[in-house]
């Protein structure tokens, strides 16, 4: 007498992977669309920034948004810093002119860089134009020049401070509302070393096939890594909590109390560099029907080449307004809404 048995699954199962930790910048390079630099800022200004920004945080906020039926609070605090000139013209109204729009809400004007950022900041643009000439460029990506001829320029800057091992920011991607397609951002550390996570968003034709990859790249004080283009379009972030963390011991003496003792600190200070696009200007920023400017996605599971992937318009009042939003949808389209120069456009592919 023969035992029933259930037949085998047809279905092959996924092969997952394991976290892969990139402990240097040849590994970031080789797995990521990123690149990682050590000792980036001259170490006193590295030590004189920190203590700056971290002087500054104590009145920095959590963000505050609706998700579903309740209120939830980021954890961690930021703040948010424009440049006295947009790095494209040199016209310093256009601060004034920029009401810029966050988590569904009109954010207050801007901070303009301190001194040392704007110092700091110069040590970031050099590194990331370097970097940028040596690759390919992807046709969506801006192809105008700084106002000193630079392929890019900061000229935002979205501050962080995680304070302990439990202030923490969820996976996500950055909003490219006002960046606009295959962004470069350059994120600087400062402070206590914290791991960054990013992982991969698999492509739907491949999801039958293989599973998302994570790492882990831990970022010491002093440290850049670069998000080049494509980042965004095909990898989500995180800062995890973490059970424990090495304590940043600064070299130098805070620079307005030198006659005191070096302190340690438990703090991670994150300032990412941003530049936003004049073609992706607030006035040019569709408005759903509850009134509000849209917010810009990509469609991440679809991508393609660069050249025909897709993003789109969508509501996020709903962050805002007690959760509720509308259904407001619409498909970018770079030539009809007059969004340009770009890489394609120009007919080039600049190094």
């Amino acid at each position: 007498m023969s035992v029933l048995r259930q037949p085998p699954s047809s279905t092959r199962s996924v092969p997952r992977f394991l976290p892969l930790t990139l402990m240097n910048p040849p590994m970031v390079a080789k797995h990521t669309p990123c690149t990682m630099h050590l000792s980036i800022l001259p170490p006193e200004l590295a030590c004189k920034l920190f203590y700056t920004m971290l002087d500054l945080s104590q009145s920095w906020k959590r963000n505050k948004w609706w998700l579903f039926d309740r209120v939830v609070e980021s954890p961690h605090r930021t703040s948010f810093y424009a440049r006295k000139t947009d790095g494209v013209e040199s016209d310093s109204s256009w601060q004034e002119a920029a009401q810029y729009w966050y988590n569904g809400r009109q954010t207050d004007p801007p901070n303009v860089f301190p001194d040392v950022m704007e110092e700091a900041c110069l040590y970031v643009e050099n590194m990331v134009n370097k970097e940028m000439q040596m690759r390919p460029r992807l046709p969506l990506e801006w192809a105008g020049r700084g106002s000193e001829g630079q392929i890019w320029r900061a000229n935002v800057a979205a501050s962080n401070c995680y304070e302990g091992t439990k202030d923490s920011v969820g996976f996500h991607s950055d909003h490219l509302t006002y960046l606009g397609p295959y962004p470069t951002i350059a994120s600087l550390s400062l402070g206590t070393t914290r791991i960054f996570r990013l992982r991969e968003v698999v492509p739907s034709e491949e999801m039958h096939s293989r599973m998302a990859q994570t790492f882990n790249i831990p970022l010491p004080h002093n440290s850049l890594i670069i998000m080049h283009a494509s980042t965004q379009e095909k990898f989500k972030h995180s800062i995890p909590p973490q059970s424990t963390l090495d304590l940043y011991r600064p070299l130098f003496p805070h620079h307005s109390r030198m006659e005191h003792p070096l302190e340690s600190s438990n703090c991670r200070i994150n300032i990412t560099f941003r530049f936003y696009r004049p073609d992706f200007r607030p006035q040019s920023i569709p408005r759903c029907n509850c009134g509000v400017p849209t917010i810009l996605r990509p469609d991440m599971k679809n991508r393609h080449d660069g050249q025909t992937d897709k993003y789109w318009w969508t509501c996020h009042a709903g962050t805002q307004n007690e959760g509720k939003g509308c259904s407001f949808w619409q498909v970018m389209d770079m030539k009809a809404e007059g969004r340009d120069p770009t890489i394609s456009g120009v007919g080039c592919n600049e190094r």
